[in-house]
């Protein structure tokens, strides 16, 4: 971690101040529109003339605050508020500009930038040239790669047994403090990935700060964050995520492989739950609005194989399970059918003391057998065979209703279980060599 990242939390807090402090030039002699309701963080106006996603500020005793246009109604602009600020009857409402874009491009390895792409470091300026859209360049179908080259995570129980792709897009599902973030950090290290695009969305400004200092010197010099944290108003939360996914998307344009990692999706999700409600879209599932669920799979979308420049996008994207729900929650579930595989991490192996916590029975990488061999297939079936068998019986097994000798499949699974439990655990700190990872599982469980 080097000298200019401790006190990040602070930092964070001082770039959002300063965005409403510092004067738009663009503004004009005269405001575009005046402030007419306040509800919360959405405010209404009779002007300016803004499409949905442009920037403004709006008039407060302490200067000026941004905001971004939502919606209209009724010849209102609906806006919502990215910072608190006392927003009185009559305040002026100036027009920004678009603000459809965001900085992007190798300059940003290794910084830390906010939701408006403010540098949130204290680095000096960005000297990004790049400019990349929010919403994307969309990647045609006929242009995409298949997924066929391993990617390897320096994560034993994920490279041997679900082994990840290049350009896969992947989920990461656990209830709240099960060592999802943890188990991100490790991929930041271990991935052998060009360069690493991380969007903490959301998070704790501790836990942000927890991040960067995780990263070794030589993973943050490869490695672009965007960090929002969970003080951060919706719109804000939003732009952060867009932000990554446009900065991911400006370096595989270049042909580097880009490992893409936000945490966490569903806080992405409850942003937009939050501008959709506020807009009176009707609620459905859990209180989501239809934009919030199809937000997901036009993120998902955004990642993969680029055969004209030969760059891709791995994502991998946490969805924190609310109560643990790995099935019934909405997020979860739409996550699940829009990715090309999905990581489940269990309370309970965490509770036992094993990381990475990986239930690996349900569990899938739905691009794996198109990277690995035909002997790492027959392992990975043969290892979940006994974990399976070993799990299912192990209740007969201490209430002492199973004998030995019955079953010599179920034999050799239980004799085997110690074994596969080290095999699933791995310190935080160290990485396993991919080819390491696969000729242990393959001599261990060949047949």
């Amino acid at each position: 971690m080097n000298a200019h990242t401790p006190g990040l939390a602070a930092a964070l807090r001082a770039a959002q101040a300063s965005l409403a402090e510092v004067p738009c030039p663009l503004h004009a002699a005269q405001p575009g529109g005046r402030i007419r309701a306040a509800e919360g963080l959405l405010l209404s106006s009779d002007g300016p003339e803004a499409p949905v996603g442009a920037l403004l500020s709006a008039d407060t005793p302490t200067g000026p605050v941004p905001c971004e246009a939502i919606g209209f109604r009724q010849g209102r602009l609906l806006m919502m508020a990215l910072a608190e600020a006392a927003v009185a009857p009559g305040s002026a409402v100036w027009l920004d500009g678009p603000a459809g874009d965001a900085p992007a491009g190798p300059a940003l390895l290794g910084r830390v930038t906010g939701a408006l792409g403010e540098a949130l470091d204290s680095l000096g300026p960005l000297g990004a040239e790049t400019r990349w859209p929010l919403t994307g360049k969309p990647l045609p179908p006929l242009d995409r790669a298949d997924v066929s080259l391993p990617l390897a995570t320096g994560v034993r129980a994920i490279d041997a047994l679900l082994t990840l792709g290049r350009g896969q897009r992947v989920g990461l599902m656990a209830g709240s403090g099960v060592g999802k973030s943890t188990l991100l950090q490790q991929l930041v290290l271990g991935a052998e990935a060009d360069c690493v695009v991380v969007g903490l969305i959301g998070e704790r400004g501790r836990e942000i700060s927890g991040f960067l200092d995780a990263l070794s010197p030589e993973a943050r010099a490869r490695t672009h964050i965007v960090a929002v944290p969970a003080d951060a108003a919706a719109p804000a939360r939003l732009r952060g995520c867009l932000a990554a996914f446009a900065s991911a998307e400006a370096l595989r344009a270049t042909g580097r492989h880009v490992l893409l990692l936000v945490d966490s999706l569903t806080r992405v999700a409850h942003a937009q739950r939050e501008i959709g409600l506020a807009i009176g879209e009707p609620a459905g599932a859990r209180g989501y609005p239809p934009s919030a669920l199809a937000l997901i799979p036009r993120l998902v979308e955004r990642a993969g194989n680029d055969a004209r420049s030969g760059g891709a996008i791995t994502l991998l994207a946490t969805v924190l399970a609310d109560g643990d729900d790995t099935v019934a929650d909405p997020v979860v579930d739409t996550a699940r059918g829009v990715l090309d595989g999905h990581i489940i991490l269990n309370r309970s192996i965490a509770a036992r003391g094993r990381f990475p916590a990986i239930d690996l029975g349900h569990s899938l990488s739905r691009t794996m057998p198109a990277c690995v061999g035909a002997a790492q297939i027959a392992a990975a079936t043969a290892f979940r065979r006994d974990l399976s068998l070993a799990e299912a019986n192990q209740d007969l097994v201490a209430m002492g209703a199973y004998s030995p000798g019955h079953d010599l499949v179920l034999d050799r699974a239980l004799a085997r279980r110690a074994e596969m439990d080290s095999f699933l655990a791995q310190p935080r700190d160290r990485a396993v060599a991919f080819a390491d990872s696969v000729s242990t599982l393959v001599a261990g469980w060949s047949n």
